[in-house]
């Protein structure tokens, strides 16, 4: 830096020595003028460079300040448990056997959060065997059972169970709710909610406004089947409408609307029931 300062100095030197003078050829000048300029941005450059230095050199002081810091501090954490293992070691027996209680009270506690995460994640699957135990294999083909937060949602699709464009339950639907019917009598006290779902094409029916109505009609064919023809308790059913608000599915494309036009029967064990399920969840142990 030093030396760049120098030769800044005795270009303008040269240049005015040589404007005094009168000497200088205007060449020679205009030389000397272009090397000046070239050094005045070559210093500048050099002072960017030398605060970008001394930036960095700072943030390496730093860095070093706080690793020496943290390494003071690892010291006297060490030098801590080093003097807290020799006052139990010295104080005898005794305190080591209560320092094995305090770990393996811990190790009790971390067990306990370790078998109670099971349990949550086992519970689903203890719903969804114990609802579909009275299905064969090739029963379940026809049914979409899903366990979603301890809720039962079995899926059927619109063509399973209606007439075109209606909400008449067709004559093939009554296999279809037989077999559902199997599920909702095995576990007796369970609400049972059906749910009607459609696309968002328009219906236009005399009898029928909109999909809102659609939707809640299909919905009551369903419960009205269910009593009816199986001898669901009409207390535990519940009939209700989602029209076109309810999508699983894309309604631009004909699979998308096919998905979204769909009855839900949704089982829900009431709070005392859900918890005795908690407590029947499969123990890891003999999980295999």
């Amino acid at each position: 830096m030093k030396k760049l300062q120098t030769m800044i100095l005795s270009a303008v030197a040269v240049i005015a020595a040589g404007a005094m003078s009168g000497c200088v050829s205007k060449k020679n000048y205009a030389q000397l003028q272009a090397d000046y300029t070239q050094l005045g941005k070559d210093y500048q450059s050099s002072q960017v460079s030398l605060a970008e230095s001394r930036a960095k050199v700072q943030s390496l002081e730093q860095r070093l300040a706080d690793a020496q810091k943290n390494n003071a501090e690892l010291k006297q954490a060490y030098a801590a448990v080093q003097k807290s293992l020799d006052n139990a070691v010295y104080q005898g027996g005794a305190n080591i056997s209560k320092l094995v209680d305090e770990i393996n009270s811990s190790n009790r506690y971390i067990q306990q959060l370790v078998n109670a995460k099971t349990k949550s994640d086992s519970l689903n699957m203890v719903l969804t065997n114990n609802l579909t135990r009275s299905l064969s294999r090739d029963e379940l083909r026809d049914v979409d059972v899903k366990v979603l937060k301890g809720v039962v949602y079995i899926s059927l699709a619109d063509n399973m169970l209606y007439r075109s464009g209606s909400y008449e339950i067709s004559d093939k639907a009554m296999d279809i709710l037989g077999k559902i019917a199997k599920i909702i009598k095995d576990y007796r006290d369970y609400d049972v909610l059906v749910e009607g779902n459609t696309d968002n094409v328009p219906i236009s029916r005399t009898n029928i406004r909109n999909n809102w109505d659609l939707s809640a009609l299909r919905a009551s064919s369903v419960v009205q089947a269910l009593q009816n023809h199986f001898g669901i308790d009409p207390s535990r059913l519940t009939a209700g409408g989602r029209g076109e608000y309810n999508p699983v599915a894309d309604n631009l494309t004909a699979d998308g609307r096919a998905l979204n036009r769909r009855t839900e029967i949704i089982i829900t064990p009431k709070l005392d029931q859900f918890l005795d399920l908690i407590d029947k969840a499969p123990d890891t142990d003999g999980a295999n």
